[in-house]
This record gives C-alpha cells, structure tokens and sequence, in this order.
C-alpha cells in the first residue's frame, strides 16, 4: 500500500467521523427550536469536555442569553439536549406528564461501578418499587424520633465549636460541618458513631469526599461511561473499582448480617434495607444484587454527608458577610431557645421564620444540584409549541439559572432573605425554586436535610460569632469538574464565642 493510499484511507476515516459527529446537528433547527451552533465531535460543550465549565455553569449561561425563549435546543456532543425555560413547561415535564419523563438519562453501569445503581440515578423500572420501600424511612413520624438523635449528634458540634474558638485560628467550615454530617448520618442512617468529631478521619468520610471527588482520573472515567458505555465495562475490567466501593460494600453488608445475627431492630435506613432483602418479592421483577441494595445506603450517606455540611458552611459565609442577617438570626434563635426552656423540638423548628428564610435564600443562591435532567420515555409532542421529541431525548432544567434571574430575583447575588419572609414566595411561580427538585422523582431525602441542616446552623451561631477573615475567598469559585456546584477553595471563616 502507497503512502497517497494510507494517506486517503485517513482522510476518509476522519471525513466520516466529521459527518457523523455532525448528523443529528439539524435536530433543532428542524423542529424550529433557537439554540446556539454546535460545533463538531463536541456539540455546545466542548468547555465542560475540558473542564473549563461544569455543566450547571454552562446552562446559566445559555440560560442568561435565551431566557426569553420557552425552550432551547443544545447538543451534548452529538445527543440533542432540550432545555427548559418556561415554568409551566417545567412544571409539565416534572408533575403534569412526569410519566413520560419519569427517566433521569444517567448512565448506570452496575458491573463497573455496582453503586451507581442508585436511587437517583436509577431507571424508572427499578426506581418505582425501591422509591415506593424507602419513602416511609422520612415520614413526618421517622423524622421526629431521628430529630432527638441529630441533636445529640449536634453536642459533638458544639464541642468541636467550642476547641476552634479558645484556638482562634481561621477554620474551614466544609470540614467542620461536614463532621457534623456526617455523625448525623452515621447516627441516623446506620446506628453507628462516625467519630468525625475527633481528628481522625473515618473511612467512611473518606467514602464520602472521594465519591465527589474530581480527580482527572475520575473524570476521565466518567466522560468514557457517558460516550461509550459498553467499552467503559470493557476498560473497567482492567481498572480498580472507584476508591471506597467494597469498603462500603462490606461495611453496609456486614451490618446488615450482624443485625439479623444478634436479632438487632433499629427503626432507622439499614433496618428498611434489611426488610428489603427479606422480601425481594416486593420489588417486583427486580434482581435485588448487593450492589443495588448497598447502593441505596451510599446515595443516603453522601447525600446527607455532601449536601447539608454545603448549605451549612454556605449559610456561615452569607452571615459572615452580613452581620446584621447574622445578628437578627442569633436573637431568634435565643427567642426560641428561651420559649422551650433550653431545648429543641421538632414544632419549634418550624416556626422560626429568620432561619427559615436563611435556609431558603441560602439554597437559592448555591443550589447543590445546578440543573435537573430527564429523558423521555417515549416520543412527546409539546402542543404549544407544536413540536415533537422522540424517544430517550434529554430533557435538563436550569435551576442555577433561573434561580439567579434578576426579572425572578433582583440583585440576585446578594444574599437577601426578604425574598422568602412574608408573601414573597407566593408572588413567585412554584417552579422559580427547586433546590430539591419536584414532582415524584423529587429529593427522598428533603425533609430529613432541612432539619439537619437548620439545627447545624443553630448551635453554630447561638453562641458563636461568624467573620470573614484574610483567607476567605468572596466571591466563591466554582469547581468545573463537578456535578455539583461545589468552591474549589475551602470556606475559611473565623468564629469566635460570644460572651453571655
């Protein structure tokens, strides 16, 4: 074979790939939906491909520029992604006709990584049974008998509070919160002391960091299961699992076989997971593997761990910046610490309108989740706008967007707790707020966050002041390597004790 031979067959291989990156790039425009132009191999999101953008950041943007649009039209390298803008179409895609798009769209890969298989990640044949078995574990009644368990957690917090104000040295507070969190889960979820309190670092934590980790190995391994699913099983097989995968296997599996062994009943997630294993027929056709049954105790943990010490530090740097949000929390707080004698109840947790508000505006400004994705399980017409999807179609929602939209929110960076106290929420539609999403395929887990996370923020500033200091970084930097919206920089505070 000549040289002009090879050099025409390389020139033929890569013209094909070229029409193939680019044959489904008239998909919008055909259905007359506005969207910027796709480059080819890389779609609109060649930024997150490498790393200079999360996706979250990205559909800010696009968000930003075609706000006035219902729906935008984007592609995921090759895939058409639609986006939604509207609010009553969003609130039809996650209630109204939520059965057609009752699929998230992320890749699960259970024999290269048995934890994806993961409430939230999971397809709608094996979500439905394991949603409907695990939603008793955050009834209002599991929630008040775990309420007293979280404050128990919280003294550990108090004390570790107390060690960094006598020291007086700056302190990151994802660390410090997220030891809380973690005890909390640790108590609540598994019946066990994490000992996150102390210096040293339990594996479980370490679980937790490295599951949201974003190393470039992470990455790498992520953007081959999303492009090529079938030979990341292949290349996975010659690859260690991800960090902490039989570790947290083992750990959850032997609970669960101590518990069974010495006749141990605790009303609390393992306990749920136990009676699942007992009764896989109630599950219908699913094949209840250790891995799916493990996977659902890491989802709870990480997510407890990971979300609430977030909206926890998140808070503490809002009321280190504005002292005087700080200062009318800390005289509500000290109201209501009163008013009950020194303790803390479920009720009067939610009657405190200042924290409440501190909550909300915290998760509307740094929302852990930065846009909502779904498929549709079948092809879908939108009547209004007389189009058509076909099946398996993305669908995301930009939450991050929305939620900093000045005609929803105005002045949207500042922190502004006005916008939730009074009727001010109700001037707002429902679906300009989704920090836990909606609909049935909402978060399992809100409830439980909520109160865990205000009792983090209570027993910080009831007695302890928040300052920025020289190493507090303002405005935060965002990782764009992350699903999450997670700083790349630690959230440096100083706290000091207030004097009585």
């Amino acid at each position: 074979m000549t040289g002009i031979e090879i050099f025409c067959g390389i020139v033929a291989v890569l013209l094909l790939l070229y029409y193939y990156s680019i044959s489904t790039h008239n998909f919008w425009k055909k259905r007359g939906v506005a969207g910027p132009e796709p480059t080819p191999f890389f779609g609109n999101v060649t930024r997150v491909m490498f790393s200079q953008l999360s996706m979250g950041q990205l559909l800010r943007e696009m968000y930003k520029k075609y706000k006035s649009n219902p729906v935008l039209g984007l592609f995921a390298r090759k895939e058409p992604i639609l986006i939604i803008n509207d609010p009553e179409l969003i609130k039809t895609i996650l209630i109204k006709d939520f059965a057609k798009f009752s699929n998230r769209g992320i890749t699960v890969n259970e024999k290269a990584e048995p934890l994806s298989q993961h409430l939230f990640a999971l397809e709608p044949e094996r979500w439905r049974p394991l949603r409907a078995r695990l939603s008793p574990v955050f009834t209002s009644g599991r929630l008040k008998e775990m309420f007293f368990m979280i404050i128990d957690c919280s003294k550990s917090l108090e004390e570790h509070l107390e060690a960094v104000a006598v020291k007086g040295d700056p302190v990151d507070c994802r660390d410090l919160t997220s030891r809380f969190t973690t005890d909390v889960i640790g108590t609540c979820a598994f019946g066990i002391n994490m000992n996150c309190s102390s210096d040293m670092e339990s594996e479980f934590r370490k679980v937790g960091k490295q599951f949201l980790a974003t190393s470039l190995m992470r990455v790498i391994r992520a953007r081959i299961r999303e492009i090529a699913p079938g030979f990341y099983t292949l290349f996975a097989r010659v690859l260690p699992r991800p960090f902490g995968t039989d570790f947290f296997m083992d750990s959850v599996l032997n609970m669960i076989e101590y518990r069974k062994k010495n006749n141990i009943v605790r009303n609390d997630f393992i306990n749920t997971l136990m009676d699942i294993r007992e009764h896989p027929e109630k599950l219908g056709d699913i094949d209840l593997t250790d891995g799916l049954l493990t996977a659902q105790a890491l989802i709870f943990f990480v997510a407890g761990f990971h979300s609430a010490s977030a909206t926890i530090s998140n808070a503490l740097l809002e009321m280190a910046l504005n002292q005087d949000i700080q200062d009318k929390l800390r005289e509500e707080i000290k109201e209501h610490h009163k008013l009950n004698n020194g303790e803390w109840h479920f009720e009067n947790i939610k009657a405190m309108p200042i924290l409440d508000a501190v909550f909300k505006e915290t998760l509307r400004k740094y929302p852990a989740l930065p846009f909502l994705s779904r498929k549709s399980v079948d092809d879908y017409t939108f009547e209004d706008l007389k189009f058509s999807i076909p099946k398996n179609t993305g669908v995301f929602i930009p939450v991050y967007g929305i939620q900093h939209d000045p005609d929803i929110y105005p002045n949207p960076e500042v922190f502004d707790i006005t916008r939730f106290m009074g009727d001010a929420e109700s001037k707002r539609h429902p679906m300009h707020y989704l920090p836990f999403g909606d609909g049935p395929r909402n978060c399992i887990g809100a409830r439980f966050a909520i109160f865990q996370t205000k009792i983090g923020i209570i027993k910080t500033i009831r007695n302890y002041k928040v300052d920025t200091c020289e190493n507090t970084v303002f405005p935060c930097k965002f990782n764009p390597r992350a699903f999450l919206l997670v700083p790349t920089h630690p959230i440096t505070l100083k706290i000091t004790k207030i004097k009585s």
